[in-house]
Protein backbone atom coordinates (compact mmCIF):
# COMPACT_ATOMS: atom_id res chain seq x y z
CA UNK A 1 0.00 0.00 0.00
CA UNK A 2 2.74 2.38 0.58
CA UNK A 3 4.03 1.74 -2.63
CA UNK A 4 0.91 2.43 -4.28
CA UNK A 5 0.90 5.54 -2.36
CA UNK A 6 3.78 6.70 -3.56
CA UNK A 7 3.46 5.64 -7.15
CA UNK A 8 -0.27 7.39 -6.92
CA UNK A 9 1.13 10.88 -5.63
CA UNK A 10 3.97 10.77 -7.92
CA UNK A 11 0.77 10.61 -11.10
CA UNK A 12 -1.10 13.79 -9.32
CA UNK A 13 2.03 15.80 -8.64
CA UNK A 14 3.25 14.82 -12.50
CA UNK A 15 -0.14 16.13 -13.91
CA UNK A 16 0.58 19.63 -11.61
CA UNK A 17 3.33 19.83 -13.03
CA UNK A 18 2.30 20.26 -16.07
CA UNK A 19 -0.20 23.25 -14.89
CA UNK A 20 2.20 24.98 -12.80
CA UNK A 21 1.63 28.67 -12.79
CA UNK A 22 -2.15 27.92 -12.65
CA UNK A 23 -4.60 26.04 -11.06
CA UNK A 24 -6.10 23.20 -13.60
CA UNK A 25 -9.66 23.65 -14.41
CA UNK A 26 -12.19 21.35 -12.72
CA UNK A 27 -14.16 18.13 -13.46
CA UNK A 28 -17.86 17.70 -12.53
CA UNK A 29 -18.15 14.15 -14.17
CA UNK A 30 -21.53 12.88 -15.98
CA UNK A 31 -22.62 9.64 -15.82
CA UNK A 32 -25.09 7.68 -18.05
CA UNK A 33 -26.75 3.95 -18.37
CA UNK A 34 -26.11 2.14 -22.12
CA UNK A 35 -29.53 2.56 -23.53
CA UNK A 36 -32.28 -0.65 -22.91
CA UNK A 37 -33.16 -2.05 -26.11
CA UNK A 38 -36.36 -2.85 -24.67
CA UNK A 39 -38.77 -2.25 -22.35
CA UNK A 40 -39.80 1.45 -20.49
CA UNK A 41 -36.31 2.41 -19.80
CA UNK A 42 -34.27 2.42 -16.59
CA UNK A 43 -32.52 5.22 -14.51
CA UNK A 44 -29.88 5.07 -11.60
CA UNK A 45 -30.86 6.41 -8.28
CA UNK A 46 -27.74 7.90 -6.53
CA UNK A 47 -28.28 9.34 -3.02
CA UNK A 48 -25.58 11.11 -1.23
CA UNK A 49 -25.65 10.83 2.72
CA UNK A 50 -22.93 13.70 3.29
CA UNK A 51 -23.62 14.17 7.08
CA UNK A 52 -26.37 15.11 9.42
CA UNK A 53 -29.56 12.95 9.63
CA UNK A 54 -31.46 10.88 7.60
CA UNK A 55 -34.68 11.92 5.75
CA UNK A 56 -36.19 9.05 6.54
CA UNK A 57 -39.62 10.05 3.80
CA UNK A 58 -37.12 9.21 1.22
CA UNK A 59 -35.74 5.80 3.13
CA UNK A 60 -39.40 5.10 4.03
CA UNK A 61 -40.48 5.79 0.46
CA UNK A 62 -37.83 3.89 -0.90
CA UNK A 63 -38.62 0.81 1.16
CA UNK A 64 -42.43 1.25 0.39
CA UNK A 65 -42.03 1.00 -3.11
CA UNK A 66 -39.38 -1.42 -3.75
CA UNK A 67 -37.30 1.49 -5.18
CA UNK A 68 -33.29 0.56 -5.66
CA UNK A 69 -30.99 2.85 -4.88
CA UNK A 70 -27.24 3.60 -4.81
CA UNK A 71 -26.21 5.49 -0.97
CA UNK A 72 -22.89 7.35 -1.44
CA UNK A 73 -22.12 7.80 2.23
CA UNK A 74 -19.49 9.24 4.37
CA UNK A 75 -17.70 7.96 7.31
CA UNK A 76 -18.94 10.86 9.45
CA UNK A 77 -22.68 10.21 8.33
CA UNK A 78 -22.20 6.27 9.03
CA UNK A 79 -21.10 7.15 12.97
CA UNK A 80 -24.43 8.83 13.29
CA UNK A 81 -26.96 6.79 11.63
CA UNK A 82 -26.65 2.89 12.81
CA UNK A 83 -30.67 3.07 12.52
CA UNK A 84 -30.53 4.20 9.49
CA UNK A 85 -27.76 1.60 8.12
CA UNK A 86 -29.67 -1.16 9.48
CA UNK A 87 -32.69 -0.45 7.51
CA UNK A 88 -30.41 -0.47 4.65
CA UNK A 89 -28.88 -3.83 5.02
CA UNK A 90 -32.21 -5.69 6.24
CA UNK A 91 -33.16 -4.30 2.39
CA UNK A 92 -29.93 -5.38 0.43
CA UNK A 93 -31.62 -5.96 -2.45
CA UNK A 94 -32.38 -2.51 -2.46
CA UNK A 95 -29.77 -0.49 -1.23
CA UNK A 96 -25.97 -0.05 -2.45
CA UNK A 97 -23.86 1.09 -0.10
CA UNK A 98 -20.79 3.01 -1.80
CA UNK A 99 -18.29 5.24 -0.76
CA UNK A 100 -18.61 9.55 -0.42
CA UNK A 101 -15.34 9.67 1.52
CA UNK A 102 -14.17 9.71 5.04
CA UNK A 103 -14.76 13.51 6.07
CA UNK A 104 -17.01 14.83 2.94
CA UNK A 105 -13.47 16.65 1.24
CA UNK A 106 -13.56 17.58 -2.26
CA UNK A 107 -11.10 15.54 -3.79
CA UNK A 108 -9.00 17.79 -5.16
CA UNK A 109 -5.70 17.98 -4.68
CA UNK A 110 -4.50 21.66 -4.76
CA UNK A 111 -5.92 23.94 -2.30
CA UNK A 112 -9.10 25.83 -2.81
CA UNK A 113 -12.84 26.26 -2.21
CA UNK A 114 -15.48 24.51 -3.98
CA UNK A 115 -18.95 25.48 -2.50
CA UNK A 116 -17.63 26.86 0.34
CA UNK A 117 -15.92 23.65 0.91
CA UNK A 118 -12.18 23.58 1.82
CA UNK A 119 -10.66 20.95 -0.65
CA UNK A 120 -8.61 17.88 0.02
CA UNK A 121 -5.31 20.02 -0.85
CA UNK A 122 -2.63 17.55 -1.76
CA UNK A 123 -2.47 13.89 -3.34
CA UNK A 124 -1.61 13.02 -0.06
CA UNK A 125 -5.20 14.09 1.20
CA UNK A 126 -7.02 12.89 -1.60
CA UNK A 127 -5.88 9.26 -0.83
CA UNK A 128 -6.39 9.72 3.00
CA UNK A 129 -10.49 10.56 2.41
CA UNK A 130 -10.69 8.00 -0.40
CA UNK A 131 -9.31 5.31 1.80
CA UNK A 132 -10.77 6.36 5.46
CA UNK A 133 -14.34 6.51 3.37
CA UNK A 134 -13.70 2.81 2.47
CA UNK A 135 -12.91 2.16 5.51
CA UNK A 136 -15.72 3.23 7.40
CA UNK A 137 -17.63 1.17 4.97
CA UNK A 138 -15.87 -1.98 5.62
CA UNK A 139 -16.13 -1.32 9.25
CA UNK A 140 -19.94 -1.92 8.92
CA UNK A 141 -19.37 -5.49 7.33
CA UNK A 142 -20.94 -3.91 3.87
CA UNK A 143 -19.14 -5.40 1.11
CA UNK A 144 -15.96 -3.28 0.06
CA UNK A 145 -17.30 -0.29 -1.97
CA UNK A 146 -16.79 -0.42 -5.84
CA UNK A 147 -17.66 3.85 -6.99
CA UNK A 148 -16.50 7.03 -5.42
CA UNK A 149 -17.98 10.17 -5.44
CA UNK A 150 -16.21 13.11 -3.64
CA UNK A 151 -17.75 15.62 -1.60
CA UNK A 152 -19.01 18.68 -4.31
CA UNK A 153 -18.67 16.04 -6.73
CA UNK A 154 -16.08 18.23 -8.27
CA UNK A 155 -12.61 16.79 -9.32
CA UNK A 156 -9.35 17.86 -10.24
CA UNK A 157 -7.92 15.61 -13.51
CA UNK A 158 -5.04 14.30 -11.47
CA UNK A 159 -7.41 13.06 -8.43
CA UNK A 160 -9.75 11.13 -11.18
CA UNK A 161 -6.59 9.26 -12.30
CA UNK A 162 -5.38 8.59 -8.53
CA UNK A 163 -9.11 7.12 -7.65
CA UNK A 164 -8.90 5.21 -10.16
CA UNK A 165 -5.53 3.59 -9.84
CA UNK A 166 -6.91 2.76 -6.50
CA UNK A 167 -9.72 0.29 -8.12
CA UNK A 168 -12.83 2.63 -7.98
CA UNK A 169 -15.28 3.97 -10.32
CA UNK A 170 -15.99 7.35 -10.24
CA UNK A 171 -19.29 8.34 -9.89
CA UNK A 172 -21.13 11.39 -12.29
CA UNK A 173 -24.73 11.99 -13.23
CA UNK A 174 -27.08 13.26 -15.63
CA UNK A 175 -29.53 15.05 -13.58
CA UNK A 176 -28.89 17.03 -10.52
CA UNK A 177 -32.51 16.26 -8.92
CA UNK A 178 -32.08 18.60 -6.01
CA UNK A 179 -29.71 20.91 -6.13
CA UNK A 180 -27.58 20.34 -3.08
CA UNK A 181 -30.87 19.61 -1.28
CA UNK A 182 -31.09 23.50 -1.24
CA UNK A 183 -34.39 23.62 -4.28
CA UNK A 184 -37.86 23.36 -2.91
CA UNK A 185 -40.25 20.43 -3.46
CA UNK A 186 -41.49 21.48 -6.66
CA UNK A 187 -38.29 21.86 -8.63
CA UNK A 188 -37.13 19.15 -7.09
CA UNK A 189 -39.70 16.82 -8.51
CA UNK A 190 -39.85 18.31 -11.40
CA UNK A 191 -36.60 17.47 -12.40
CA UNK A 192 -36.34 14.03 -11.39
CA UNK A 193 -39.98 13.30 -12.77
CA UNK A 194 -38.06 14.23 -16.20
CA UNK A 195 -35.77 11.72 -16.21
CA UNK A 196 -35.10 9.05 -19.47
CA UNK A 197 -33.80 6.18 -20.19
CA UNK A 198 -30.03 6.04 -19.43
CA UNK A 199 -30.23 8.99 -16.69
CA UNK A 200 -28.18 8.89 -13.15
CA UNK A 201 -29.89 10.76 -10.53
CA UNK A 202 -28.32 12.70 -7.66
CA UNK A 203 -29.86 14.18 -4.86
CA UNK A 204 -29.14 14.08 -1.33
CA UNK A 205 -31.09 11.73 2.26
CA UNK A 206 -29.46 13.22 4.74
CA UNK A 207 -31.36 16.73 5.00
CA UNK A 208 -34.49 15.64 6.84
CA UNK A 209 -35.87 19.38 7.83
CA UNK A 210 -35.49 20.24 3.83
CA UNK A 211 -38.43 20.83 1.16
CA UNK A 212 -36.26 19.29 -1.22
CA UNK A 213 -37.09 15.63 0.21
CA UNK A 214 -40.51 15.78 -0.20
CA UNK A 215 -40.06 16.72 -3.93
CA UNK A 216 -37.38 13.65 -4.26
CA UNK A 217 -40.15 11.45 -3.27
CA UNK A 218 -42.95 12.84 -5.27
CA UNK A 219 -40.59 12.44 -8.55
CA UNK A 220 -39.55 8.81 -8.16
CA UNK A 221 -42.89 8.25 -7.39
CA UNK A 222 -43.85 10.04 -10.84
CA UNK A 223 -40.94 7.82 -13.13
CA UNK A 224 -42.51 4.60 -11.09
CA UNK A 225 -45.80 5.87 -12.10
CA UNK A 226 -44.21 6.14 -16.34
CA UNK A 227 -43.17 2.66 -15.80
CA UNK A 228 -39.17 2.97 -15.64
CA UNK A 229 -37.38 0.62 -13.89
CA UNK A 230 -34.86 1.35 -11.01
CA UNK A 231 -31.86 -0.02 -11.43
CA UNK A 232 -28.35 0.41 -8.60
CA UNK A 233 -24.93 1.41 -10.48
CA UNK A 234 -23.54 -1.95 -9.88
CA UNK A 235 -26.63 -3.31 -11.36
CA UNK A 236 -26.06 -1.50 -15.12
CA UNK A 237 -22.92 -0.35 -17.00
CA UNK A 238 -22.45 3.20 -16.21
CA UNK A 239 -20.56 5.02 -19.08
CA UNK A 240 -18.85 8.06 -17.72
CA UNK A 241 -16.41 10.85 -19.35
CA UNK A 242 -13.11 11.79 -18.21
CA UNK A 243 -11.73 8.82 -17.72
CA UNK A 244 -14.07 8.34 -14.45
CA UNK A 245 -15.44 4.43 -15.70
CA UNK A 246 -12.94 2.91 -18.62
Amino acid sequence: MRLLRKHLCAIALSVCAVSAGHAAPLVEPTLHLKPQAAGSGRVALTLDACGGQTDTRILSALVDNRIPATIFVTGIWLKRNAAAVEIMRAHPDLFELENHGGRHIPAVDTPRKIYGIRSAGSPDAVLAEVESGAAALAGTGEPAPKWFRGATAEYSPSAIAMIRKLGFKVAGFSINGDGGSLLGARETARRIGAAKDGDVIIAHINQPTHAAGEGVVQGLLALKQKGLTFVRLDDADGIGNDGTTD
